[in-house]
């Protein structure tokens, strides 16, 4: 009967709890929010004066009393108290879409390899954001359920999550993730070699959102068909004053050379540990991307001449890991066993 109330009264959220970006599905609505994991802090009064994308415009712009503040570093909570808020908001935000008021059941994917305590602090935060059952699915998983993958079926299937602050390399059969790794490599990493690079080799300072800009606009992993260039502006370290700068494709692909070597190896340690049945899946069956990283230009292209294995890059990467929360609030007896069930699988903080 109690099942049956919340059913009509009370949402289902599945949330890609990003460093970059937070997705938010509900069930019946699909993706109805997709903003940044920023919070703007008033450090005076302790006041959150701005939440998501009104605070993403705020990075490197705020007075020196107010504090734009990404609450997850590295894929794990690093502000417990502001990313707290942050899913509150983001709550709330749902249930108004859904016009529901009973406390929601909600499905968090988390990085794969995080600790016994990261999880307990994602569990905890969503708990007293207000979230009646709290699971927690490996995002690479709920990812490969989000692009249908066959996770459940005995074939491999090796998925890559490129995200803001990690990248997860997965490889998934039988409803179970056979090997992975999760390293620091993934797009803030390329933000600030592409900040470094800019430094050292032009002598101009920029913001971590102008460099985010440039690699969008012509970073690439490979050289491409036709060259590419952007005008940067940032201060003359030399002189102190304003100054703008063109930068080409070449010099993007020169800055975060070191980091893309670095995740290719990590995808080779993986492939390299899988056992030969689940590889020959693989070699036949392809490598799928997934995560924003996913959109750098030729990555799948790199990776599929590097390791002689096909590479595709999947429809609406950003998505994967919200629709895949999705899938699952919609299918939840038979994703139950890929969930971390409840409270009291969890140890403690």
């Amino acid at each position: 009967m109690f099942e049956k109330f919340y059913q009509l009264f009370s949402n289902d959220i599945g949330i890609d709890l990003g460093t970059a970006n937070t997705l938010v599905y509900v069930r019946d609505h699909g993706i109805v929010i997709n903003e940044p994991s920023v919070v703007a802090v008033n450090q005076k009064t302790g006041t959150v004066v701005a939440i998501g994308t009104q605070a993403k415009q705020m990075l490197g712009r705020t007075p020196g009393h107010i504090v734009a503040i990404r609450p997850l570093v590295d894929g794990v909570i690093s502000n417990f108290e502001v990313t707290e808020e942050m899913l509150t908001y983001l709550i709330n935000k749902s249930n108004r879409v859904s016009k529901k008021s009973v406390r929601p059941r909600v499905v968090v994917g988390v990085p794969s390899g995080i600790t016994s305590v990261e999880m307990r602090a994602v569990y905890d935060a969503a708990k007293n954001a207000g979230a009646r059952e709290v699971h927690i699915i490996e995002e690479p998983m709920a990812a490969a359920i989000g692009i249908k993958l066959p996770v459940k079926e005995p074939v491999g299937n090796m998925i890559i999550d490129i995200g803001g602050g990690t990248t997860d390399i997965a490889v998934i059969s039988l409803g179970g993730i056979v090997r992975s790794k999760n390293l620091r490599i993934a797009g803030d990493k390329l933000n600030f070699d592409i900040i470094n690079y800019i430094r050292d080799e032009f002598h101009v300072l920029i913001g971590e959102r102008t460099a985010e800009g440039v690699k969008i606009a012509i970073g690439s992993a490979m050289k491409g068909e036709a060259p590419l260039e952007a005008v940067v502006r940032g201060r003359d370290l030399m002189t102190g004053l304003p100054r703008e700068v063109v930068v080409t494709d070449s010099d993007i692909r020169e800055a975060i050379a070191a980091s893309v070597a670095g995740l290719v190896d990590a995808v080779k340690e993986v492939i390299e540990t899988t056992p030969p049945e689940v590889l020959s899946d693989v070699m036949s069956r392809g490598i799928v991307l997934v995560g924003g990283g996913a959109l750098l230009r030729n990555l799948d292209q790199l990776l599929a001449q590097t390791l002689q294995v096909p590479v595709y890059v999947a429809n609406d990467p950003l998505t994967a890991v919200a629709r895949g929360a999705g899938i699952v609030l919609e299918n939840m007896d038979e994703f139950r066993d890929i969930l971390i069930e409840n409270e009291n699988d969890i140890p403690p903080r």
